[in-house]
């Protein structure tokens, strides 16, 4: 359930009026799911139906094209998106531990959002921090040496915040 729907509305409707920049051909699908998720965050159900009717596919064939990619979510993002680094440097020194810590911490997994959607979890390849490894970003700031200890503190900085 969204916190504000009438912002959810608002950015769907953003999202429909941008369409129209597109053609109707099934080749456009990619960059269409691409600018509704930059432009809502994430692709609901209502995005991948109108997305759907756009290129005139049914639904089940857009909401396939959009699974088979990883790059789509498909739910909301938390206000903190919370990005892990598995890169080579921070999976050798503990990147996959301080993924699975922050899951246990907030008791969701990879790919989910908190039910406040304060904080959501992502892998990333890498986030150009070798030097600091493990890395996790939150919104934008690096956290970088991260240490099981380390991942109640950093979340109570953006809980104090919210």
């Amino acid at each position: 359930m969204s916190e504000n729907p009438s912002a959810d509305a608002e950015r769907l409707e953003a999202a429909a009026t941008a369409l129209s920049g597109f053609g109707r051909q099934k080749r456009y699908l990619l960059p269409i799911l691409q600018m509704i998720q930059e432009t809502c965050g994430y692709l609901s159900s209502e995005a991948i139906r109108m997305a759907a009717e756009h290129v005139d596919l049914p639904a089940c064939e857009v909401y396939g094209v959009a699974t088979f990619y990883n790059q789509f979510r498909f739910t909301p993002p938390g206000r903190n998106p919370i990005r892990i680094c598995l890169g080579t440097a921070c999976h050798v020194r503990g990147g996959e531990a301080i993924l699975e810590t922050f899951e246990r911490t907030l008791n969701i997994e990879e790919g989910q959002t908190t039910a406040d959607r304060l904080f959501s979890i992502e892998r990333v390849a890498c986030v150009g921090c070798c030097a600091l490894a493990p890395v996790v970003t939150v919104d934008e700031t690096v956290h970088g040496n991260m240490a099981f200890n380390k991942v109640p503190l950093v979340l109570e900085k953006y809980r104090e915040k919210a």
